[in-house]
């Protein structure tokens, strides 16, 4: 069976679509991902793998292949770990295909199942605009600031499984309003003593 799940990558501050393929096949078992994955975004394979399994899931003992889609440009960091483990899971037949359209996700994913925050949430967010986001709990706000979609916050994979099949809900998205406070302005007027570093400055700050 293959599964079909939307993410986003960052390359130097800018976002860019990737769709994560998942296949999962008769052969002997293992693990091959496709797509030019950098480094860290290769290593999911490992924690891919130890967060479904910690989760109470069951690894597929079959040949796994993962396409990191379009092929042209490389796939960056860890954010990508939440999409190819709900891609797993949907090709394993755990989850219905039609629980994750429309959706993207973002997340790392720790070896325990718990889904942790990735930089460039925003940007991610705002090259998918259109869907409906799933982050990591922490991230809601970032999220918002790009997105038109709904936004969901999760922060166990086994959670986010109970919500894509119904089996439990969505979690509350809890986080605190974002709070913006006026910086503290100071004034060369309070600097006391210092006479010709204050001319300096003045002479400089006239141009």
């Amino acid at each position: 069976m293959i599964a079909t799940v939307d993410a986003a990558t960052i390359l130097g501050a800018r976002g860019h679509p990737v769709t994560v393929e998942v296949h999962i096949a008769k052969g002997l078992p293992g693990f091959t991902m496709l797509g030019l994955p950098d480094e860290s975004c290769r290593e999911a394979r490992d924690r891919v793998r130890a967060a479904i399994m910690s989760s109470g899931f069951a690894w597929p003992d079959k040949k796994v292949t993962v396409n990191l889609a379009p092929p042209h440009y490389r796939k960056t960091g860890s954010g990508l770990d939440v999409a190819i483990a709900v891609g797993v899971l949907t090709a394993a037949g755990l989850i219905p295909p039609d629980a994750v359209d429309r959706l993207a996700f973002a997340g790392e994913l720790g070896l325990d199942g718990s889904i942790r925050r990735v930089p460039g949430v925003a940007p991610m967010v705002g090259v998918r605009s259109d869907h409906d986001w799933v982050v990591p709990a922490g991230c809601v706000a970032e999220a918002r600031v790009a997105g038109r979609g709904t936004i969901r916050a999760v922060g166990r994979l086994d959670q986010l499984v109970e919500a894509l099949t119904g089996a439990g809900p969505w979690p509350d998205l809890d986080e605190a309003p974002t709070v913006f406070v006026e910086p503290e302005l100071h004034d060369l007027a309070d600097v006391k003593g210092q006479p010709m570093a204050r001319l300096a400055l003045e002479v400089a700050a006239a141009g």
